[in-house]
């Protein structure tokens, strides 16, 4: 029996997909979203290229990998009867990570996180009531916390249905997590909660870059409106990735909720700032936090012009709410269950800087050789 995996694309979900390819012997089920069948391979291919050669994904594809091309805002993912219904017949579990991670559409989040989530539970539904499920894991956000400051967060304390959410993405993650608590209730599950993840420790190179440039966008400031003792809750991603890959695949869990972050380790602003001055030989920046509200209503007019300046301006404004609201998630679950903790956001973080910089926030995604051709879904 597959593991059904959604998001497989995605940079989270390309982790996830290499960790079970190199670690573990099941075959996966892919969802992914394509016009026909080797532009689904060709988008697949994309995303792993950061973990495995060609001649590795190719075999991959060829002996352990099935792609289902589907849509999860379309009801059974737009795929034909009898597509779908092999899906739900050859699963024996699901890991849901895909999501719009849009914070400034409520459309994209309804339509991706909260009718996507739900297609993929009755799914879920379907595979139990023909054989059984072993497992759904299902990766949310600590954002589900709504609005904080100054404060560690544990898992059992985090959603509070009174407290207000940041954005839509938020909001759409927390009634996620409900949908499936409530219509999967005698179904093993495992809720991941990852922080602020950004770049994987093991290597500079990356593929998302939206948070690196608001990153880079504040490492230029001679001046941070900030708390320099704040603590700012990052992880790389391979930290999440393995502890999703790896609880998934245990039989039994000690929990079924789990922070992805740093937790009370995570490093302060000053930390991260020191380690980035050092590393480039230059001054840290100075600390105001007076400036905290004029600089985010500049921020807020520059958001709105054209350009590189423009766009750093833009993201940081949507990732605002997280930069100062001084909290952390308590990881002392997965730590203990996993026996490691995430690196610190300093031992990687001016190789990822200068990995982006140096590309201009692109990676230069290698192409499908031609003489692999391409193959029927």
């Amino acid at each position: 029996m597959a593991i059904l995996l959604t998001g497989a694309t995605g940079y989270i979900g390309a982790h996830v997909t290499a960790g079970l390819l190199r670690y573990h012997r099941e075959p996966l089920n892919l969802l992914v979203r394509a016009r026909d069948a080797h532009e689904a391979e060709v988008r697949l291919w994309h995303g792993l290229q950061l973990h495995m050669e060609f001649g590795e994904f190719h075999e991959h594809l060829r002996s352990r990998i099935t792609l289902f091309r589907g849509d999860l805002t379309e009801r059974q993912f737009g795929l034909s009867p009898e597509e779908y219904r092999r899906l739900a017949q050859t699963i024996d579990s699901v890991i849901h990570v895909a999501a719009s991670l849009n914070r400034k559409s409520e459309k994209a989040c309804l339509n991706v996180n909260l009718r996507g989530t739900l297609e993929v539970i009755k799914l879920a539904m379907a595979a139990r009531n023909h054989h059984g499920l072993r497992r759904f894991s299902h990766v949310s956000t600590v954002a589900v916390a709504g609005q904080r400051a100054n404060e560690v967060v544990r898992e059992d304390e985090a959603i509070q249905w009174d407290r207000s959410d940041y954005d839509p993405y938020a909001r759409t993650k927390k009634f996620s997590e409900h949908m499936l608590r409530e219509l999967l209730p005698d179904v093993p599950r495992t809720i991941f909660r990852p922080s602020i993840v950004l770049g994987d420790s093991r290597q500079a190179a990356t593929t998302q870059f939206d948070m690196v440039r608001a990153f880079v966008f504040l490492a230029r400031l001679p001046v941070l409106p900030f708390r320099p003792t704040d603590k700012i809750d990052i992880v790389p991603v391979n930290y999440v990735a393995d502890a999703i890959v790896t609880l998934h695949q245990k039989s039994k869990t000690d929990h079924d909720t789990y922070h992805l972050s740093s937790g009370t380790e995570s490093q302060t602003f000053r930390e991260i700032t020191d380690a980035l001055a050092a590393a480039q030989r230059r001054s840290p920046p100075a600390y105001m936090p007076v400036l905290e509200r004029p600089f985010a209503w500049i921020v807020g007019k520059l958001s709105t012009r054209k350009g590189p300046v423009g766009h750093g301006a833009s993201l940081l404004k949507v990732f605002w709410p997280y930069l100062v609201w001084n909290t952390v998630f308590d990881n002392t679950r997965v730590v203990s269950e996993l026996g490691q903790r995430p690196a610190p956001f300093t031992q990687y973080c001016y190789p990822l800087l200068k990995f982006s910089t140096e590309n201009r926030f692109t990676y230069h995604y290698r192409e499908w050789p031609t003489a692999a051709g391409g193959s029927a879904a």
